[in-house]
């Protein structure tokens, strides 16, 4: 038996922020990043929609980039001295996951951070507030799935949280919010979004639900995402739609590998932190290569090079030739090839890599991967994406 499970109701296109008048509550307190949502008005309108619907409301700001598990403590904490009934999180990923993981220690405030990391064991929600995600980027989906990323900076880890009751309850999907993203954001985010939607297709769990969403999101993305990076305002409201769509895939089919990957060294090198899209695209050609060794996996890559149009007399080079165009996206999107290349130290790199490998094996992402991966595996995978080398293994 399996399981499909999505917000009980999405509002798209433009101006369905005004949506947010018609909830029914008392109390909604507003979960934001830094001021980019102020400054574009969003946050104002936001808090003015709620009041319109009769509710108070309180903001709680300055949700950072890779939100901490000590920003996710002082959010539950202010929830539970304003006791809303709804949480309205608004903004990048970072807001959405960090306002998620608020949520449980709001209604639970006796359970514990390690309780929640441990997959798919969340305690029941909604016995005190429902949830409002309204993303403000085009990658992290973060408004239909049942995950959250939340970083220990202490130990030098991402801890992604998986869970059907994160799933918030109403997803706001509204391309006003993207027109003012930087390239730089635009590129990496839709990178994270095509990341997303490859995964899911090839996971293990994929099935005939998640399938039409996955194709759909990755056609998307090849159609959109350049003219998006170049300023084209109609092909960035279909890339934030486009992620929604990835989004709804892999919460219902989950991910692998590039995703392991990405979460254990984004905030692993004092030399460089990576942005968790730019990682992926660093990754996503090294892990096709290698989960492709595997029959099936090489079987679905194919297919999606087959409905892209992309040329190849065989399966393998119908891979080879998916690669060649997602190398020559990250090269039009100005994202380096190699983790050499962003700038992380050789040095460090050499001195921590075990440990990572052995970290990103142990990801929740990693389960749903098409192909097994070892620790030793994942060491040399790890290098091939640091110097740029042939995965032949």
């Amino acid at each position: 038996m399996a399981r499909f499970t999505l917000p009980r109701d999405m509002f798209y296109g433009k101006g369905s922020l005004e949506n947010l008048k018609n909830l029914d509550g008392k109390k909604a307190i507003i979960v934001t990043g830094g001021s980019s949502m102020k400054k574009g008005g969003f946050l104002q309108k936001t808090e003015a929609y709620l009041k319109e619907a009769g509710m108070a409301v309180e903001i709680f700001e300055g949700v950072e980039p890779d939100p901490s598990v000590e920003t996710v403590m002082r959010g539950a904490e202010a929830m539970t001295k304003f006791q809303p009934d709804w949480i309205v999180a608004i903004g990048g990923g970072s807001p959405i996951d960090a306002a998620k993981a608020m949520w449980a220690f709001y209604e639970y405030p006796d359970t514990t951070f390690e309780q929640l990391c441990t997959p798919f064991n969340f305690p029941k929600l909604r016995t005190k507030a429902r949830f409002v995600a309204i993303p403000s980027t085009s990658g992290t989906a973060t408004e239909v799935t049942a995950f959250s990323v939340i970083t220990d900076y202490a130990k030098g880890v991402k801890y992604p949280l998986a869970d059907y009751e994160i799933t918030p309850d109403v997803a706001i999907v509204d391309p006003d919010l993207v027109e003012t993203l930087p390239p730089t954001q635009v590129a990496y985010t839709g990178m994270d979004a095509l990341t997303h939607a490859v995964e899911a297709y090839v996971s293990t769990l994929n099935t005939p639900f998640t399938d039409p969403l996955a194709i759909k999101a990755i056609e998307m993305v090849f159609d959109y995402l350049p003219q998006s990076y170049a300023g084209d305002m109609d092909a960035r409201e279909q890339m934030h739609y486009a992620q929604c769509l990835a989004g709804q895939a892999f919460t219902n089919a989950l991910l692998g590998i590039v995703h392991s990957m990405a979460h254990k060294t984004g905030a692993a090198f004092s030399t460089g932190h990576i942005p968790h899209g730019c990682a992926n695209a660093i990754y996503l050609p090294y892990v096709i290569k290698f989960n492709a060794h595997e029959s099936e996996a090489m079987h679905r890559y194919a297919d999606i090079a087959r409905r892209l149009g992309l040329g190849g007399a065989s399966e393998k080079s119908q891979v080879n030739a998916l690669i060649a165009m997602i190398d020559d996206f990250n090269k039009k999107l100005n994202i380096p090839k190699t983790l050499k290349d962003f700038g992380v130290n050789e040095a460090e790199f050499k001195e921590k890599i075990a440990t990572i490998a052995e970290l990103a094996v142990g990801d929740a992402c990693t389960g749903s991967n098409p192909r097994a991966i070892n620790p030793e595996q994942m060491e040399k995978l790890f290098t091939c994406a640091y110097y740029g080398t042939e995965v032949d293994f």
